[in-house]
């Protein structure tokens, strides 16, 4: 059964907007700037096509994702220099391929354990928000790999 009319994903609507903004397209995803940044950069590498779980795509679909989480990552990394990046594919309540990527500092909340998943903490202005997207697209661009969105 397909459940696409229900995902957050796929409807765009205004809980998905509250919660993050529209970056820009990769090959097989999307990326969104998570608007609650404890986690300075963090984002989320959302497919496009409506499948729950990894396994569902093809081998070549599979590897474009994994393409677009890797080139997510390094675009964080380039534009935000954390200790370490923590990837999270739960799903347990959005039954959608996405994973999160959190980086983490050396002195920043939750570093050597398991990220928050909203903490609540730190919402950005507008014009940082602006600027935060900015650096992740300059990062990415470096590649020529994405297409800013709208």
């Amino acid at each position: 059964m397909d459940k696409s009319s229900d995902c957050l994903y796929f409807q765009r609507n205004e809980l998905q907007k509250n919660l993050m903004i529209e970056i820009c397209d990769l090959y097989t995803s999307t990326l969104f700037l998570f608007k609650e940044q404890s986690y300075p950069g963090r984002c989320v590498v959302a497919y496009k096509g409506h499948v729950k779980e990894l396994f569902e795509l093809s081998e070549p679909d599979r590897n474009a994702f994994m393409k677009d989480v890797c080139l997510a990552a390094e675009a964080v990394q380039k534009a935000f220099s954390p200790a370490k990046i923590n990837y999270g594919a739960y799903s347990d309540k959005l039954p959608h391929l996405h994973f999160h990527i959190v980086p983490k500092q050396e002195e920043g909340l939750d570093f050597g354990g398991t990220f928050e998943m909203n903490p609540q903490q730190i919402y950005l202005t507008e014009s940082e928000q602006a600027e935060t997207v900015k650096k992740i697209v300059s990062a990415l661009s470096y590649k020529k790999q994405t297409k800013p969105s709208k």
